[in-house]
């Protein structure tokens, strides 16, 4: 239950399996906009005809009711069903609530409507559920989980790369065919999926396509270049993610090539012993910078675009891939759970990542990514 001081009611109307506050509440998977509201700590989830009796098994809330009825009782003698928000609003005049705070992203038509109707809407400032900020023994167990599924990705990817070799301009054969990023992400979402997990976006980005953080990448893959293996599935069980990074290279490493690797590396290990709660992210974030300025990796504008170290150390993990906190951007607490990544990008050499993720303690950090770090394979 939320630990609100304030009684105001409490409103999310979403589709749980792309809405993270509604998922968090409910523990309900749903394709479709559904409402729940919690008055004086009670929850009421209102669900189509065609989900309240998986709901009832399934979901956590104190009660159900049919969204069918409410819109009969709208429609009246009319030919014509309601729209949503109209049901929606006399649903909470039914309740008798004239104020409800909702997540920062309820939509405009659906405020709109209940400011007609006189129910005051109020975004919150903030997490709609403060909670889960700081991560309970069970969610650390599914971002665990999510964590081996994401593993098997990586795995796999290290196996095709391992059984491929350099063909005609180097380019890698495996299987009778040119190895390209959209095969070998293929073989990675497909092991994902096997493993229980949904591939979100997965990258596999080699040589300066990588100097893009979030490009996917595309076309042939190379030997003896850099290839960057961004895994972030989800867990189809509890919706709670995985993330991992690792940037390998099928062949031999230039000098250039492995001390832009193990320069990433080292400041990982840097950022992984300065981690604990009470300590200012941006500060984490500044070091790492510096340290690889100092190794002789600058990040600066070259040539019209950003090289160097230009993205955030890391971020917050849980049922969003990109929850609160940004780790540069807040004082670190304890039962945080977070991405480390610092990166170096340089076009002409290659770009370099090594991403884990971490429980914040009160000592330092607890690092739940178990996948090893090797560059040439």
């Amino acid at each position: 239950m939320s630990r609100r001081k304030d009684k105001a009611a409490l409103l999310i109307v979403a589709a749980s399996e792309t809405d993270p506050d509604m998922l968090y509440a409910t523990k309900f998977f749903a394709p479709d906009p559904f409402i729940f509201l919690q008055k004086n700590g009670k929850r009421t989830l209102i669900l189509s005809d065609l989900e309240i009796d998986r709901g009832r098994k399934q979901a956590k809330a104190d009660e159900f009711v049919m969204f069918s009825q409410l819109e009969r009782e709208v429609q009246g003698k009319s030919k014509k069903a309601p729209p949503y928000e109209k049901v929606l609003a006399h649903f909470l005049r039914k309740r008798g609530i004239r104020s409800a705070i909702v997540p920062s992203n309820f939509a405009l038509g659906y405020a709109q409507e209940l400011m007609a109707n006189k129910i005051r809407v109020r975004a919150t400032n903030g997490l709609f559920w403060p909670e889960r900020e700081a991560k309970s023994e069970k969610e650390i167990e599914m971002i665990g989980r999510a964590l081996r599924i994401t593993e098997t990705g990586l795995k796999r990817a290290i196996e095709v790369l391992k059984a491929s070799k350099p063909g005609a301009g180097k380019r890698l054969r495996w299987s009778g065919k040119t190895l390209t990023s959209e095969m070998l992400r293929a073989e990675i979402d497909s092991t994902i999926l096997r493993a229980g997990g949904i591939p979100t976006g997965t990258i596999v980005a080699g040589g300066d396509q990588a100097c893009d953080p979030h490009e996917r990448g595309f076309g042939p893959l190379y030997a003896n270049s850099l290839i960057v293996l961004d895994v972030f599935p989800r867990d189809a069980k509890t919706g709670y993610f995985g993330d991992m990074t690792r940037t390998v290279l099928r062949g031999r490493a230039s000098d250039a090539q492995r001390k832009l690797w193990e320069t990433v590396k080292a400041g990982q290990t840097l950022a992984l012993k300065k981690i604990k709660a009470g300590v200012d992210g941006m500060a984490i974030h500044k070091a790492i910078q510096k340290f690889f300025a100092e190794r002789g990796f600058p990040t600066e504008v070259r040539k019209g675009r950003r090289v160097g170290f230009f993205h955030g150390t890391g971020h917050g993990l849980g049922l969003d891939i990109h929850e609160h906190p940004r780790l540069q951007k807040v004082t670190l607490k304890a039962r945080q759970v977070l991405t480390v990544e610092p990166g170096l990008y340089y076009p002409g050499l290659g770009g370099a990542r090594q991403e884990d993720v971490v429980i914040v303690t009160k000592t330092g950090c607890k690092i739940l990514s178990r996948f090893p770090k090797r560059l040439e394979i």
